[in-house]
């Protein structure tokens, strides 16, 4: 069902929003525009061995993509840029609704994954994660006997 105009894309959330909340969500607005809330949307889920993580890029190339691991965090940054050079040679620019700007998120993996054991495919404005489950390496406390004499 389609709901008039007169109610926003994101009514519901407004409606319940606090009102110093809106000044933060007018700063992704004003970067990425009327769509900012569905930037950056993430699928993780569980199989027997891995995880996989799936994460909606639109409009990124692989290149202005980078993905970290980092003391247990796997970070995922994507920024943008816009050539001004290339706008001058195409003609005059009468109006631009396409921003420059980066965006980041940040999971927490673990600190027995390696860099080596992650995978990363970016296809088609997606980019999938697959992140191994590895049980967390127990380490056994030594013990350090004093000899009773005696």
């Amino acid at each position: 069902m389609l709901a008039p105009s007169i109610f926003e894309e994101n009514f519901m959330d407004d409606l319940f929003g606090f009102p110093y909340m809106k000044e933060f969500d007018n700063m992704e607005k004003k970067l990425y525009g009327r769509k900012a809330s569905r930037m950056m949307k993430t699928d993780i889920r569980e199989k027997d061995d891995n995880y996989e993580v799936v994460i909606d890029l639109p409009g990124f190339k692989k290149e202005e993509i980078e993905v970290e691991l980092n003391e247990g965090y796997i970070t995922i940054s994507a920024s943008k840029g816009l050539d001004k050079d290339a706008n001058d040679k195409k003609g005059k620019l009468i109006r631009q609704e396409r921003y420059a700007g980066a965006m980041q998120r940040s999971f927490y993996v673990g600190e027995n994954i390696e860099k080596e054991d992650v995978e990363a495919n970016y296809r088609h404005g997606v980019l999938t994660l697959t992140i191994p489950k590895k049980a967390a390496e127990k380490k056994v406390p030594e013990k350090n006997l004093i000899a009773i004499e005696g």
